[in-house]
């Protein structure tokens, strides 16, 4: 029993030695880590291959101007400032149309008539104040040559002067009537020598532009201010942007601030504007305020309801470390990190506090330096690697 337990123990001195001198004949990389340190600098730090290099782009980290702005989205609409609802200015039945939506008008363009019993009537009282007026001023000159015989009395030229100027005064406020349904003088002396009586009003455009919307149908009794209006004219020389932005912006905004606007319609153009306006308040279900913002629309291009967004400037720029996008990884707990390089073969893990990106560039606000070299192009690489290292 002893000789057997003395061989037993013999037997598990040689395995010993035998595992220690292994372990003496390991490298130190291939040791495994005891101290704790090691283990985090191996956790964060991988070396890579020549050939592995070819898949990974350095770039060194330089100061870079970002621009101070702020972004929204918003919806292209007409400029109502240039918009305009064409009413009658008197009831009356629309007689003919002569355009129809989509149409370029410009100004003074007839755009409908309409029967007005109203201008009818001006009409006929202008005719006929007009031969009154006639006839008053025939009458003190028969007067006038009278008295100047003395064959009529002072009496009867006071008559005939107050009869010619009641004639005048009505003649006068007759031509006045006209005036207001939009007739010049030369259109009114032409109803006074035809002697014409016509019900036909033409309503004319106000301005240049696009019809955008046609309510008007021939037969269609009309009254003025009555909605919907017969005819929308708008300018399209310049549009707005309207957008919703959240209250805790409007620090930032002011009228007048320039800004850059793209439409999703149209990629790779961009229109410079300025905000015109900004909401005096804010919406208690969504918390946000309107912001509109006037762009110009030379090239008849945009449309109204159009999905767009603009690029706000709002205060200087500012120079801040900045990097690539590409050598950006998001980790799984939600930090930003990035790979820096000394000899382009080791790189360490380092997280990061990022601000802004613009131009494919990312502010860097902490964790650092300018001159420090970064992997760019294949930094997720190297976070892959690095992961399947440390299992």
């Amino acid at each position: 029993m002893f000789l057997r337990n003395k061989r037993f123990f013999y037997a598990a001195c040689l395995i010993l030695m035998a595992i220690l001198i292994g372990w003496m004949s390991l490298s130190p990389s291939e040791q495994p880590a005891t101290r704790p340190n090691a283990a985090v600098s191996d956790k964060d730090t991988i070396s890579i291959t020549d050939k592995q290099a070819l898949l990974v782009k350095i770039e060194t980290a330089h100061e870079f101007e970002f621009a101070i702005q702020r972004r929204a989205v918003g919806i292209v609409d007409f400029n109502q400032e240039k918009t305009v609802q064409v009413f009658s200015q008197y009831q009356g039945r629309i007689k003919q149309v002569l355009v129809t939506a989509g149409d370029n008008v410009t100004l003074n363009q007839p755009l409908f008539s309409i029967e007005s019993p109203d201008f009818l009537q001006a009409t006929s009282t202008l005719i006929s104040t007009a031969g009154v007026r006639v006839l008053a001023s025939r009458a003190l000159d028969r007067v006038k040559k009278m008295a100047g015989i003395q064959a009529s009395s002072q009496r009867d030229l006071d008559q005939a002067v107050s009869d010619q100027q009641t004639a005048e005064g009505n003649y006068r406020s007759a031509r006045d009537a006209l005036r207001i349904f939009g007739k010049t003088d030369t259109e009114i002396d032409s109803i006074i020598s035809s002697k014409k009586v016509n019900a036909e009003l033409m309503v004319l455009s106000p301005i240049a532009g696009k019809i955008i919307s046609r309510n008007a149908q021939p037969g269609l009794l009309v009254q003025p201010g009555s909605t919907p209006a017969p005819i929308t004219v708008a300018d399209q020389t310049t549009m707005w942007i309207v957008a919703n932005i959240p209250e805790t912006e409007l620090a930032f905004i002011k009228e007048g601030q320039e800004l850059i606007a793209s439409v999703n319609a149209l990629p790779g153009t961009t229109y410079q504007g300025k905000i015109v306006n900004i909401g005096a308040a804010v919406d208690p279900a969504t918390r946000r305020v309107a912001v509109r913002a006037e762009i110009p629309n030379v090239d008849k291009v945009l449309r109204a309801q159009m999905l767009a967004s603009y690029v706000i400037k709002t205060n200087v720029a500012e120079k801040s470390i900045a990097i690539p996008t590409e050598s950006i990884v998001r980790e799984g707990d939600g930090t930003i990190t990035t790979f820096v390089t000394n000899d382009d073969r080791t790189f360490k893990r380092r997280s990061i506090t990022t601000g802004l990106t613009q131009n494919n560039r990312v502010q860097v606000l902490a964790g650092l330096a300018s001159g420090e070299k970064i992997a760019s192009d294949g930094a997720l690489f190297l976070s892959n690697a690095l992961a399947l290292q440390s299992r």
